[in-house]
Parts: C-alpha cells; structure tokens; sequence
C-alpha cells in the first residue's frame, strides 16, 4: 500500500468527552463541524451518542443535514451560523436548530419556520458571529417570546488562562442574559478548563474530544503512519529535494515517503518536523513536497517501512509547532488519500 495510514481511535474521542464532562459537572454537548475536525463527522457522532452525547453543533446548515442521516432523530443538532437564506427547508426537513446572529435571522426564521426551535448567539467582544449588546437590546424581548432554547457565546483567548479577555467576554455574557430563563452556553474546550464559572447549563467542547490543546489530559486520537518508497544513500555534498533544499553533510541515507502538502502536511514544516521509526525520531530534509517528504534515516539500523508523524512520541500539536501553526490546522486538512482505519 502507497497511502498513508491515518488510525483514528473513536472510544479515545469518547474518553476524552467524558473527562471534559466530568470537568464540567453540566450537560456536554459536542462539536463536530468541519467533518468532525477531519475524522468522519457521522462515524464520531454515533460513537459519542452511544457515549451520551445528546447535543451536538455543526458550523452549517448542510453539515446538519449530513449529521441528522448518521444520528437519526434522536439528539440534537445546532448550527453556528444560524439560518442563514435558503436554509430554511434544510432546517425543517433535518429538524436543526439555528443559532440566531441577527435581527435579519431571526425575521427570516420567524417568518419562514414559526415555532421552529431556535437559539440565540451573542457577541461579548470577540466580534465575529452574534448579536452585540445594542442590537441584542432591540431585539431581546421580541426574541424571548419566540422561546430559544439557547443562548450562548463564544470566547476569543480561552486558550490563554490568564487572559483578561476571558473574564471580560463572562462579564459582558452576564449583563446580556441577566434574570434570563433561557439555558445558557459560554465554554467550549478552552473554556471548560477556566473553571465552573464559566460552565453554565451546557459546555460546548471541540478540539479537546479530538486530542488537541488546550486539553493537555486528552487521550491520543490519530497515529499517521507513512510509506518508505524508497530509501537512497547520498554523498557527502549532494543536494536533495526541490530547490537544492538540504545539503548533505555527511554520507547520509534518505527515504521517501509517501505523502505531502497535498495530504495536509503543509509546506512549512520542511526542514523542522521529525519523524518516528521504532521510537527513533529522524529529521526531515530538504522541502515538503506535493507528493513526498524526504528524511534522513542514517541513525536507524534498518531500512523502516513506513515513518510515523503522529503518533504516541509526537502530537498533532507538536506537527503544527514545526509549520508554526495550531493543531485545529493539522487535523482538519489531512487529506483524502490516506487510509483511514477507525477503532473503538
């Protein structure tokens, strides 16, 4: 086999909700947009609904409709950027529930879904997707008598305890949901780990179900395991790769492997990242590539058959420090090439 091996472990995705919902002590919800951060949106959810789970939140309304094929009938399914125009028989048909941002939504909504359960999402200061405190004003008891069934917003550094944002943004959320019987949602992963404060009646957590920060107790979920096509040994003074990228200093044997910037491993981490043989982390050379990624393996005693790249000596977080990126990248841009292989 010429692909890569992506493993990815689905009762670790389902460990690591239970722990953050052992944290939280309130309902957990799960995200699972961006096909579950790259892992099979419909597979992961029908792990964590036999965990638990019963709510679960898409970024659109299509993904939902996706998701409703795969859980059933039975939980709950919210998209984050509310009803947006021409949703409106997505939303009906798979019985989501929109995350209102606008005064614009929420008429749309009304008038074309009445009675149709919807939540409302407010701005606290990160100014990407809700209502600010003025327009949530004109709009509050209009939109309370329609019943939501949520009200939530979201944090821009909770991956940065100490952040003064943090408690700004729960400031902020407090005076806009004051005496509001409404369930509310503020934490996702980043926020569940701030502490009860910032709990409330549901926790919405997505990367840390996946394995990645800031949940650094998270069990680990993928392992990449890449193909050796063919190993080379090279002089003292050869070039390898695109633009004369590496210079051997040494008499120096180098594999290729099979998988590349098309695969998700972005070009970036050339030159920095390493890879795994029997516990032995090697060096890649030279630039990634379309296709390929060139190592230098002249410490292993063996020709390996495969490098892994993920796995137990290395996370997708450490993969995203070589690209200078986040672990959220890693995940979900691994590519469609690789063999996927799910355990539970």
């Amino acid at each position: 086999m010429s692909a890569a091996t992506l493993n990815i472990n689905l009762e670790a995705i389902a460990e690591n909700w239970r722990a953050l919902a052992k944290i939280a002590q309130v309902e957990t919800a799960a995200v699972v947009k961006a096909n579950a951060y790259g892992l099979d949106a419909g597979r992961v959810a029908r792990h964590l609904a036999a965990a638990g789970a019963r709510q679960f939140f898409v970024a659109v309304a299509e993904e939902g409709v996706a998701l409703r094929r795969a859980l059933g009938s039975g939980p709950a399914i919210s998209v984050f950027s509310g009803h947006m125009a021409g949703d409106a028989e997505m939303i009906k048909g798979a019985n989501l529930t929109p995350m209102i941002n606008s005064v614009d939504q929420m008429l749309r909504h009304v008038e074309a879904l009445p009675a149709h359960p919807f939540g409302l999402q407010l701005d606290t200061g990160m100014n990407r997707l809700g209502m600010e405190p003025a327009e949530w004003s004109a709009l509050r008891d209009i939109a309370l008598a329609q019943n939501p069934v949520l009200i939530m917003s979201h944090l821009a550094c909770a991956d940065t305890p100490d952040d003064p944002m943090n408690e700004s943004q729960r400031a902020v959320f407090e005076d806009m949901t004051q005496g509001l019987d409404v369930p509310l949602s503020l934490a996702a992963t980043g926020g569940i780990l701030l502490g009860a404060d910032y709990h409330y009646d549901m926790v919405r957590p997505g990367v840390g179900l996946y394995g990645g920060l800031p949940f650094e107790q998270a069990l680990p979920v993928v392992t990449l395991d890449i193909p050796v096509v063919q190993i080379r040994t090279v002089a003292t003074g050869e070039k390898v790769g695109y633009s004369n990228g590496w210079t051997a200093p040494n008499p120096s044997r180098i594999a290729t492997v099979s998988a590349g910037y098309a695969d998700g491993l972005i070009r970036a981490m050339g030159g920095k990242a390493r890879m795994h043989a029997n516990g032995v982390a090697v060096p890649v050379v030279g630039r990634v590539s379309m296709d390929l990624i060139t190592v230098d393996v002249s410490e292993l005693k063996g020709d390996p058959e495969t490098l892994q790249l993920i796995g137990a000596h290395q996370s997708v977080d450490d993969v995203a420090a070589f690209a200078g990126t986040i672990g959220y990248e890693i995940l979900t841009g691994l590519g469609a090439r690789y063999h996927r292989v799910w355990s539970a």
